[in-house]
């Protein structure tokens, strides 16, 4: 009973990364690290302000672009929310590589905000075969093939029938 329940724990393929309380200080951002470097995923994020202005702000960028974050430049993100009280991220990384999820008090304000974070990753998604449809040279093969069979049962039917019809 032990062994199947860990072996349906790790055939899992969802992940809660974060479901924590952050305070973030006034004109100042915090960030988690995805840790998506051997597979894409589906991130899951959201975010709740318990107190403070209703102007945070959630957005996933590359690892690469926290530089332009810490010189105080805004960073081109894959996808971000827009100011609010409360925001959800849904998005599919397309590669794997180094990702961050940044929660942004820079708003003007002058006010600390206590922000609930909740970040799940789903793997689910890599799993599904990445072709979905036949190249065009395949496709006539099989529709070629499939004429073949076809015309070879009626012919075959039809000598058949004409052999019991003489006979």
């Amino acid at each position: 009973m032990i062994c199947l329940a860990l072996i349906l724990l790790a055939a899992s393929t969802r992940v809660d990364l974060v479901n924590e309380l952050l305070q973030i200080p006034a004109d100042d951002w915090r960030y988690v690290e995805l840790g998506l470097k051997q597979q894409p995923a589906l991130v899951l994020a959201d975010f709740q302000e318990e107190s403070g202005p209703p102007h945070v702000k959630m957005m996933l960028v590359r690892h690469e672009d926290m530089s332009r974050l810490q010189s105080g430049r805004a960073p081109a993100p894959l996808v971000a929310t827009s100011p609010a009280k409360a925001g959800r991220l849904l998005y599919r990384v397309p590669a794997p590589g180094d990702y961050v999820l940044v929660i942004d008090n820079r708003n003007g304000d002058r006010q600390a905000a206590m922000v609930r974070l909740r970040v799940t990753l789903d793997f689910s998604l890599g799993r599904q075969p990445q072709v979905t449809q036949l190249s065009p040279r395949r496709q006539l093969t099989v529709i070629l093939v499939s004429f073949a069979v076809f015309f070879g049962i009626v012919t075959y039917s039809a000598r058949r029938l004409l052999r019991g019809i003489r006979h």
